[in-house]
């Protein structure tokens, strides 16, 4: 397998830098070894990553690869003076973008999350609602919420309402489908009168089973026999109310999110 060092090197914070290295997930014949550099904000630090570049190339024997956001001219030039792949935000994106709209760009650290998508002040808002009804917490402020999601326990729920709040700003609730509701043969009372805000998560039997037996392992909770059952009930209520729901099995909370956003017609 081939091996490369990514450098993640950025005037701010760097999360930008790591979204553009999702590019690398295409690419499973190469093993990736990461390195993160936020803060580069001066020549020194340049330098220093100068170095460390280098370095990498003489170990790997090949070329690292370089995912880089840095808005100053001067920084990025000198940077790329470097024997290395360059994957530049501003070169390939920000300035042909420029360009078109005939617009000079903002290139301060941190605008791509002060002025993209939802304000900071926001989505923190949206992560404490979402953590304050996690697991159906809590009934009340119900009516706040953006969506709802629902499914069996250890289904995926959690992971992917605090996705949601924190990319998006988007107050996700969740509610665990228990034996309880399995026996009445409905949903919880409280969730009636908000239908249109829930959205459903199922998984395999398997992958349940799996799941649960890493928590509480020979429990009949954990039981694949418990998992069919829980997960076949949890189905038909989800169908009898008219929800609609996405299979957690094999996706991530990223394609999850997207799913659930188009299916609400949520918007980042």
């Amino acid at each position: 397998m081939l091996k490369r060092t990514v450098f993640f090197i950025s005037d701010g914070t760097g999360i930008t830098a790591g979204a553009l290295g999702k590019l690398l997930e295409h690419f499973p014949g190469t093993q990736f070894t990461q390195v993160r550099l936020p803060f580069t904000d001066t020549l020194d630090k340049i330098k220093l990553a100068q170095e460390a570049i280098l370095n990498a190339a003489v170990e790997d024997g090949g070329r690292p690869v370089v995912i880089m956001t840095l808005g100053n001219l001067e920084l990025r030039s000198t940077l790329k003076e470097s024997n290395a792949y360059f994957i530049d935000l501003f070169n390939t994106f920000i300035d042909p973008l420029s360009l078109e709209l005939d617009q000079k760009p903002l290139r301060g650290a941190g605008i791509a999350h002060s002025v993209m998508g939802s304000k900071y002040n926001d989505r923190m808002e949206a992560v404490n609602f979402t953590l304050n009804h996690d697991d159906g917490m809590t009934n009340s402020g119900l009516e706040e919420a953006d969506v709802i999601l629902i499914g069996v326990s250890r289904c995926g729920k959690t992971p992917t309402s605090v996705y949601l709040a924190m990319q998006f700003g988007i107050k996700a609730a969740n509610y665990p489908l228990i034996p309880e509701d399995f026996e009445r043969g409905s949903l919880p009372a409280i969730l009636h009168k908000h239908l249109d805000k829930i959205f459903g998560l199922t998984i395999k039997p398997e992958r349940l089973h799996a799941v649960r037996n890493e928590r509480r392992s020979g429990s009949f909770y954990a039981s694949i026999e418990n998992c069919r059952q829980e997960i076949a009930t949890a189905e038909t209520l989800m169908r009898n109310a008219g929800i609609t729901w996405a299979d957690s099995t094999s996706r991530s909370v990223e394609e999850l999110s997207a799913i659930i956003m188009e299916k609400t017609r949520k918007t980042a």
